[in-house]
């Protein structure tokens, strides 16, 4: 901007009770002085209105424009106040607008003063800047928490967004401390660069097992198997990543030999889906997502399901059953382990013709690493310690649905 010495930058904050009508009769007054207005940022709190402008004007209008200003914020009810800003403010301020911006997400059952303080004091020590925070969950009712569920339907949560501008003095340090923090105050945090990607993820992959459903479908049929105790031992220690996927996923599937095949039926019926599930997926279906399962469980829990939500894709493993009817103890073709999940990530965004920055992975053991950590988005849910050590983000204090925030959803887009 090349400075005029008759210039004159304002900044005017109003403040008061909310009602119709305010911005337009204040814009309204600027427009007949021909003013240029160069930001301008509104916020209602319970009806409390924050309204921000700053303008250009020349110093021959600024007192009649300000008189005018004072006038009609009388006579609406509102308080207003101004600052004057020099050329040389103004120009640093749109020197920022270069500067990286990052999307902070606090995602919990409840978040409290002392967690948002946390996470805005290490902000501020990295060296960035607040542009903005919002509400992403409706406003919580003064029930207990299992009293507010019985009443709405749906489990207590809470989140909001901070909008943060500028570059981490160390990146790396800040993520750490931030999933520090989390796990101390009992909370989930997510660090998203602000870039179009973030903003037009389209696939999203899910692990199956201790991701959508609340169990293990080995363990289920092992326990009808009789062989629980020995495939739940080594189901942890696989989880764990204590030992090679592949060679427990053979281990287990041996010990099922003779089963009959009809038991999964039933099973299937009875899964205990995840707390969020419907919520999320009817959401994500709503708004044009490619949905993905890529599990190590089995392709018959996987194909219920899909057909159940209407889930687009499905890889998995095979039990091979014999003609009479019994799991034969083997698996058919290749074993969907860590590395053939991020493959097959990689496969879905080609095949969707979408960037693998827009896409998303979420699932809870050791073998889902590798998908989380190709995705644009890896989150880890729920998950073991050793996942959550090396997640990017994580969810470890609500139901599933809780991924639609670190997408930027809120709670007035989507109908319970």
């Amino acid at each position: 901007m090349t400075e005029r010495t008759d210039q004159e930058i304002i900044l005017i904050n109003i403040s008061g009770h909310d009602k119709p009508g305010v911005t337009s009769a204040l814009t309204k007054i600027l427009g007949n002085f021909g003013s240029t207005i160069l930001d301008i940022g509104q916020a209602d709190i319970h009806h409390t209105l924050s309204l921000g402008i700053m303008f250009l004007t020349t110093s021959k209008l600024s007192g009649e424009i300000m008189k005018e200003l004072f006038f009609k914020s009388s006579e609406m009810g509102v308080e207003i106040h101004y600052t004057p800003i020099t050329i040389d403010e103004y120009n640093g301020w749109v020197a920022l607008q270069g500067k990286n911006r990052y999307i902070i997400t606090m995602l919990g059952r409840v978040i409290t003063a002392e967690q948002i303080s946390a996470i805005s004091g290490i902000v501020a020590r990295q060296g960035l800047n607040i542009d903005s925070i919002r509400r992403l969950t409706g406003r919580p009712s003064l029930d207990d928490a299992a009293e507010d569920a019985k009443r709405y339907g749906v489990p207590r949560r809470s989140c909001i967004e901070f909008s943060v501008r500028g570059t981490p003095a160390h990146k790396e340090a800040m993520q750490a401390e931030f999933m520090r923090l989390s796990n101390e105050l009992g909370f989930d945090i997510s660090l998203q660069e602000d870039n179009m990607y973030r903003r037009c993820r389209r696939l999203i992959c899910f692990d199956m097992d201790s991701t959508l459903i609340q169990t293990e479908c080995i363990d289920e049929l092992a326990r009808r198997a009789g062989v629980g105790d020995k495939v739940s031992a080594i189901t942890a220690s696989a989880m764990r990543g204590e030992i090679d996927f592949k060679e427990s996923f053979t281990r287990r599937v041996s010990l099922l030999k003779g089963l009959d095949a009809s038991v999964m039926k039933d099973i299937a019926e009875h899964l205990p889906i995840t707390e969020g599930v419907d919520r999320l997926m009817s959401a994500l279906k709503r708004t044009g997502y490619k949905i993905a399962i890529l599990s190590g469980g089995f392709t018959y829990f996987g194909n219920y399901m899909k057909a159940k939500y209407g889930i687009d894709y499905v890889y998995a493993n095979e039990l091979e059953i014999g003609p009479d009817g019994r799991l034969t103890g083997r698996y058919v073709g290749d074993i969907v382990d860590g590395s053939r999940k991020a493959e097959l990530l990689r496969f879905l965004a080609q095949a969707e013709h979408v960037n693998i920055a827009q896409t998303i992975a979420v699932g809870d053991g050791a073998n889902d690493l590798p998908m989380l950590k190709t995705a644009g988005l890896g989150i880890a849910f729920h998950a073991k310690p050793k996942v959550k050590a090396n997640a990017q983000q994580s969810i470890s204090t609500i139901g599933i649905d809780g991924v639609l925030y670190f997408l930027g959803f809120k709670d007035s887009y989507m109908k319970e």
